[in-house]
């Protein structure tokens, strides 16, 4: 492309044309000296400071609603977090550090456990880094990064946008964001489709871009310099998205559209927005902060709090994926050269399938108490042999439906002896995308490869429909691509039986399954899998859509 004229990730669908605000970088990094003369006094300022910045995200969580509200008051917690603030407080009485510098590196020592936990929980970095970042600016008594105020409608151009800065924009203001970094299953992403803002992510060479005004792509993921009195442009879908509440195509193919789900606030956000059930049950909320390992009843209870919303519904809950990359004290992991390739996931409990069995008796329980309709799959599954191992430890707990993710090639290569030996299998698109192009999810220089567009994905989740279907067994998606309203189309056309995602993309993809039929979804998806790339895919499936 042109230097005119840039390529990124397109996340949430619309085309816009507007005069450019750009996000201030962060502050950078705070100044360790002079050593407070007062330690005592220079650590009592840390707590007044958190308080203020998790104050007025509380305020601005109570103007917002869905995810964007549940975001800004997970960060507002984060803020006022008592470990973030007792370990800033030590670094200035006990090393002598200024305030600023404290907060700092605290909250740096947290983003570093999170972002070797990989996955859902490496995605929570950005939230640690903006409070960080307004903690520092309170202490220091200067504006805190973020969105400015917008006279005018505009696109917001950033390196990236932190979570509670996203939760927090005006659709009527921001006409669309691009950002130099982030990827396609950043909080970023997820806010912007839900609030109907256009956006790109992962466009390389952005910031560098002299523009004074740019015109955003949503739907092909490319940013054009624009004339700076070109008149204002938006073309996005607007009002609000009727559906009837069951996931079917027009003529009664059923494919039921379900919540990701990682706490009681996410359970009650999915069945708020009308979920026929949950997908993606991540179990890991209940071990991250513990220094040994939960009894069976303490997981039991926290497990019945995600459970209860969806009594009588279907939920499928993913035991516990950790490992080397997501290291839990009581697991005591062995240090590896290569932790994504290692000893992760299912893999843990071969060596200790005590820690899988309790797991199991507390899911077992929970499902009695709550009422659900219980199934568990596990994550990490490569092999037939794994499957059938899980599946038998699964039935002898009790519970009657056994499943694996498949999130690595291997698996969707052998989906049909993986199917001979489970009740159904669930494709986690983010991190099948991931190992099939060797590319991190969490790096922005390399997010074009993680687009599920990507015809090579398209195909293994071909394979896996096709072996689904023989088997007549249940194979959903709970990646990130299963929210993308358009793709539902061609993930039902490859034989996909279940779709399941963040509670603000539910009723959209419910609505858009409503509105075809599943020979239509047959014919687009096999016109999207001749394409060559993500671009050409999605223009492809918006052609036949509109045909």
């Amino acid at each position: 492309m042109s230097q005119s004229q840039l390529s990124g990730v397109a996340v949430s669908p619309g085309r816009a044309r507007g005069p450019v605000v750009r996000v201030a970088e962060p502050l950078g990094e705070p100044a360790n000296k002079p050593a407070p003369e007062d330690p005592q006094a220079e650590a009592a300022r840390i707590a007044p400071a958190t308080k203020a910045v998790a104050a007025r995200l509380e305020a601005l969580s109570a103007s917002a609603s869905g995810d964007a509200a549940t975001i800004l008051i997970t960060t507002a917690a984060m803020a006022a977090d008592p470990a973030l603030i007792s370990e800033a407080e030590r670094l200035v009485t006990a090393e002598g550090l200024p305030a600023p510098r404290a907060i700092y590196e605290s909250a740096n020592g947290f983003a570093t456990t999170l972002a070797a936990a990989g996955g859902y929980m490496a995605e929570r970095v950005r939230d640690i880094e903006d409070v960080r970042d307004r903690v520092v600016a309170e202490l220091l008594g200067v504006e805190p990064p973020g969105v400015p105020e917008l006279p005018t409608p505009s696109v917001l151009v950033a390196r990236d946008l932190a979570p509670a800065d996203t939760a927090g924009l005006d659709p009527a203001k921001v006409l669309a964001l691009a950002t130099e970094e982030g990827g396609p299953t950043s909080h970023t992403a997820i806010l912007a489709r839900a609030l109907g803002i256009p956006a790109v992510v992962a466009v390389r060479g952005l910031l560098s871009l002299d523009a004074e005004a740019l015109l955003v792509d949503g739907d092909t993921g490319v940013v054009e310099v624009a004339e700076r009195d070109a008149p204002v442009l938006t073309a996005v879908a607007s009002g609000p998205v009727e559906w009837n509440g069951v996931g079917s195509t027009s003529d009664g193919h059923l494919v039921k559209v379900l919540g990701n789900v990682g706490s009681p606030a996410d359970a009650r956000a999915a069945a708020d927005a009308g979920a026929e059930g949950v997908g993606l049950f991540r179990t890991e909320f209940s071990y991250l902060d513990a220094e040994a390992e939960p009894t069976v009843a303490e997981q039991q209870s926290a497990y019945t709090a995600v459970l209860t919303p969806f009594a009588g519904k279907p939920v499928i809950v993913r035991t516990l994926d950790a490992g080397a990359d997501k290291p839990l004290a009581f697991l005591s992991p062995e240090a590896e050269p290569n932790p994504a390739l290692g000893v992760r996931g299912l893999r843990v409990a071969f060596d200790r399938p005590e820690v899988l069995d309790r797991q199991l008796e507390a899911i077992a329980g929970a499902a009695q108490d709550s009422g659900a309709d219980v199934s568990v799959m596990a994550p990490m599954v490569a092999t037939a042999a794994e499957a059938a191992w899980f599946a038998e430890r699964v039935r002898a707990a009790g519970i009657v439906r056994a499943g694996v993710m498949i999130e690595i090639p291997a698996a969707a290569l052998s989906a049909k002896e993986i199917l001979a030996v489970v009740d159904f299998v669930s494709v986690g698109t983010n991190d099948l995308a991931q190992y099939t192009f060797a590319a991190d999810r969490q790096l922005g220089a390399v997010a074009a490869l993680n687009d599920p567009w990507q015809p090579g994905l398209l195909r293994l989740l071909k394979l896996i429909g096709d072996a689904a279907k023989a088997a007549g067994k249940p194979a959903g998606v709970c990646g990130e691509a299963a929210a993308d309203p358009l793709l539902a189309r061609v993930l039902t056309g490859l034989g996909v039986t279940s779709l399941s995602m963040n509670a603000p993309s539910v009723r959209a993809v419910g609505a858009s399954l409503a509105g075809v039929t599943l020979a239509q979804c047959e014919a687009i998806a096999a016109r999207v899998l001749d394409t060559p790339d993500p671009a050409e895919a999605r223009k492809t499936a918006r052609a036949a859509d509109a045909g």
